[in-house]
């Protein structure tokens, strides 16, 4: 994927920002705020295949956005301008109001046979997908490295309602299984990222499946980055480890793989009148634009029929093993360094190199767990994978790299 910045524009850090202790604080009326390091991020001009542009250089792009190099695919392209040119851009509404067309019925009818789930709710984006499923009294049981939005949702969830909440330790089976022993509600909710995006590792899905058997409570997985990765057909981590049938609710987004825009529900018939009535993020929130729902339902066809994308994923994941020595398990590859200082100066040194990779840092990841996050993508080839596992080699030691060891393990 080519990015084009505006020349204006740098990438990474710049080292001659203040730190949040050199800069006083600012005062807003009576209250008093603290300045905060300014974050910096690119404006991009364009979209292509695997590299980034900032004037007259370009780098290699290992970013989460283009793991499948989605977005720019013609049919995908035609598919929005088609619908653009023929209803506008604009959304019209709600979904329960105006703004739902044949083309998100479309949307939802290919994702509910991809998750191999009775129907589908469309929600504007992922994050409003997690806030609409946590809105009933129950207790809820959540993994401790959930993503934010599995946090707000729940959040949401327990100001509004009598909500139990329970936070497991990460991919802990035996602590999850003493948690719901020991809760007397009847009604129950597991919520898990089925492959959590700051780690790279898995949910342990078949032990999962196994306790939800001994318990009976409702399994909710945020499959954010499984959907079209995971998976013989693309169905996402469900369908990698077998378990289709036994996830309750799949909650995605079609941000990653798909490279569009927009979140959505896979679900029962039932459980999605129940959105529909009771989830505020659904009911008060715009529906997405038709290009958008054109966009998004042509990349799930796509993603279905070019299985060479996933292939071209799993053998660059094998060959980033084989280069490092590293047990990654996914194409999600976080390299824990330690400090900010480690993280960003590794990070500066790779942007040197031609290789743009992000430094994860607070409030995002732990204090002293900063990380290089590298996704590996369809378009990538195993020359790219060489160049860059060369220039991390001047820059960390792949011995000393802390990685998260998954409970799951996809096919390889």
């Amino acid at each position: 994927m080519i990015i084009r910045c505006s020349t204006k524009c740098s990438l990474g850090i710049d080292p001659r920002l203040k730190s949040p202790s050199q800069s006083p604080p600012f005062t807003s009326g009576s209250l008093t705020f603290p300045v905060l390091e300014t974050r910096i991020y690119a404006a991009m001009e364009s979209l292509t295949i695997k590299k980034l542009m900032d004037g007259s250089r370009s780098y290699f792009c290992f970013l989460e956005m283009i793991i499948w190099a989605l977005s720019s695919h013609p049919t995908i392209a035609r598919a929005a301008a088609n619908a653009a040119q023929k209803h506008g851009m604009g959304p019209r509404g709600s979904a329960l109001i105006c703004g739902y067309t044949n083309y998100h019925r479309l949307l939802e009818s290919s994702l509910a046979d991809l998750k191999k789930k009775e129907d589908c709710l469309l929600c504007p984006t992922g994050f409003a997908a997690n806030m609409a499923v946590m809105e009933d009294r129950i207790a809820i049981f959540s993994d401790a490295l959930n993503h934010a939005s599995i946090i707000d949702g729940i959040r949401l969830a327990e100001r509004q309602h009598t909500v139990d909440v329970y936070v497991y330790r990460h991919c802990d089976m035996s602590h999850l299984s003493s948690l719901l022993s020991s809760c007397e509600l009847k009604k129950k909710v597991v919520v898990t990222d089925s492959l959590f995006s700051m780690d790279g590792d898995f949910a342990p899905m078949n032990e999962l499946v196994n306790l939800r058997e001994r318990h009976g409570f409702l399994l909710v997985i945020d499959d954010a980055h499984g959907t079209l990765v995971c998976g013989k057909h693309g169905g996402g981590v469900a369908e990698e480890f077998n378990c289709d049938r036994q996830v309750d609710i799949c909650i995605g987004t079609l941000s990653k793989a798909a490279g569009c825009h927009g979140g959505f529900i896979a679900c029962s018939k039932k459980w999605k009148q129940l959105i529909q009535s009771r989830g505020r993020s659904f009911i008060f929130s715009t529906s997405s634009p038709v290009p958008i729902a054109a966009a998004a339902h042509a990349a799930v066809i796509v993603g279905k029929k070019e299985a060479w994308r996933r292939k071209a994923i799993w053998n660059r994941v094998q060959e980033f093993r084989a280069l490092t020595g590293i047990p990654i398990t996914s194409p999600i590859i976080s390299l824990i360094v330690g400090s900010e200082e480690k993280a960003l100066k590794a990070s500066r040194h790779l942007l040197k190199s031609g290789f743009h990779v992000t430094a994860i840092r607070p409030p995002t990841v732990p204090p002293n767990s900063c990380r290089l996050r590298v996704t590996l993508c369809a378009t990538h080839t195993a020359d790219d994978l060489k160049k860059l596992t060369a220039a991390l080699s001047c820059c960390i030691n792949f011995q000393d790299i802390g990685l998260c060891n998954s409970r799951g393990t996809a096919r390889l």
